[in-house]
Formats: structure tokens, C-alpha cells, sequence
């Protein structure tokens, strides 16, 4: 697989990150289902105040993410396509969702997500934007939603191949695995000066330190053997996930 290189630009961006709560937003409300993932893949203009958003759903069964339609009238799921552990789903939305909010007002939704019920967006805002006139007017719209972390950033971020980059990665993770990188991630393991201790980490995940960072490692290594790996290699990696399973 190929993955682009971070493309620098001579200002940057606002990097800002989000977490959102309200069961309302489809995809927030329906990874409460059974602890599932739910990702953003794109999101296209269907006419006026409508939007397809095309979610892939790890971790439940499609028929019930479909329950969605009966529980929020305000999405319209179809399933594309079903694998073993979910599906990618295309959801009409009649009003704008909070990543559409803030790509009409400038930002550029790079990662949006949502896991047990806890919504996540990462946007990026170019320079020639108002970043703190763009955050206010988010959380004004948005009274449940939280700014997480707002930081400069020398780079934009390519988002195409962070998708496959993803895809690749989901197809080697165990859910274990995933589960301790969220984690890790959301607690600021990954930060520096870091956010957490693996010691901390791990009491909270209710596992020995050597067992946090053993999972940590296997990681580490699929991150970065899906990186440099050639896309005729990927037909293995679903093998190699089973292989690490525990």
C-alpha cells in the first residue's frame, strides 16, 4: 500500500479536536450498539440541507445498526456492503451533522469517529480561516460537544490515505488491540510530554504493565508494516491479526 507523505505548507493549519455525546448524531448514537466503531468515510451533497455520510461500522451486526432508521428519524441507513464484523453504511441525513458543520464554515474534517457511544472529530483550518471564530460558533451550535485539544500544525494532512491507511491497520487489529490503543491515544499516551504513565494506563485497562506494552508493540509493528507494505501484500493481513490474537 502507498501512503502519502504529509504535504507542508508554508502557514499550516489549526489542528482542533472534538468529542461529542449527543445520541442524536446517528453515528454517535449508534456505536452505543454492543461498543462498536464507527467511522467517516465521506460525505456527499444530496440537495438542499441533505447529505450522505458513508459510515463503516466495525464490531455489530448490520441488521441492528439498520434499527437506526425506527430510532433517529432523521437518518436514512442503507447497507453498501456487509463483512464479517460490520459493514459500510450510507446514511441520508436531512440536517447538516456536526462534521459538515464545520467543513461549510471552512475547517477540513479529517477524522471523524465514534466508539461506545463517544463521539470524535479531528479538523484541520487552514490559515486564511478564523480558527477561534470557527471553534466558538461549533460549540455555541453544538452545547453538548467539548474542544479537546487546538494546536498548530506545519501540515495538511493528505485524508485519502489515512483512510487506507486505516483499512489496512482495522484488517491486522485485534479488537484487544484496539481497544488499548484507543485508549492509549485518548488518554494522551501518545503525547508529549505524555498525558499518562503505562503503569497508569494499564491499572485502568485492568492489565499488568508488560501485557499493556506487549499490545502496544504489535501495534507499533503492524503500523508500520502496513506502511511500507506493497498492495499485494494485503490479501494477508486478516492471517496475521488471527496469528496475534490472544
Amino acid at each position: 500500500m502507498t501512503v502519502n507523505q504529509q504535504r507542508p505548507v508554508s502557514e499550516g493549519v489549526t489542528r482542533v479536536e472534538f468529542a461529542v455525546s449527543d445520541p442524536e448524531y446517528p453515528f454517535v448514537g449508534a456505536s452505543a450498539i454492543d461498543g462498536c466503531r464507527i467511522f467517516l468515510e465521506e460525505i456527499l451533497p444530496r440537495g438542499a440541507n441533505s447529505y450522505a455520510e458513508f459510515f463503516a461500522v466495525v464490531g455489530a451486526d448490520p441488521d441492528r445498526i439498520l434499527e437506526l432508521a425506527d430510532e433517529h428519524p432523521s437518518a436514512d441507513p442503507t447497507l453498501l456492503n456487509e463483512y464479517e464484523s460490520g459493514g459500510l453504511f450510507e446514511f441520508h441525513v436531512a440536517e447538516a451533522c456536526p462534521a459538515v458543520f464545520l467543513s461549510e464554515r471552512g475547517a477540513l474534517p479529517r477524522r471523524v469517529y465514534s466508539t461506545g457511544g463517544e463521539g470524535h472529530i479531528r479538523a484541520e483550518i487552514p490559515a486564511d480561516e478564523d480558527a477561534g471564530e470557527i471553534v466558538d460558533a461549533f460549540l455555541d451550535a453544538h452545547p453538548d460537544a467539548e474542544l479537546e485539544r487546538k494546536c498548530d500544525q506545519p501540515y495538511v494532512t493528505p485524508m485519502f490515505s489515512h483512510r487506507q491507511f486505516r483499512e489496512a491497520i482495522d484488517e491486522r487489529l485485534t479488537d484487544r488491540q484496539t481497544e488499548v490503543l484507543v485508549a492509549a491515544h485518548e488518554s494522551g499516551y501518545y503525547d508529549w510530554p505524555r498525558g499518562i504513565t503505562a503503569e497508569k494506563l494499564a491499572d485502568r485497562q485492568g492489565i499488568s504493565t508488560s501485557t499493556l506494552l506487549k499490545h502496544l508493540r504489535a501495534v507499533e509493528r503492524k503500523f508500520i508494516g502496513a506502511f511500507f507494505e506493497r498492495p499485494e501484500e494485503t490479501g494477508s493481513a486478516r492471517s496475521g491479526a488471527a496469528a496475534d490474537a490472544e
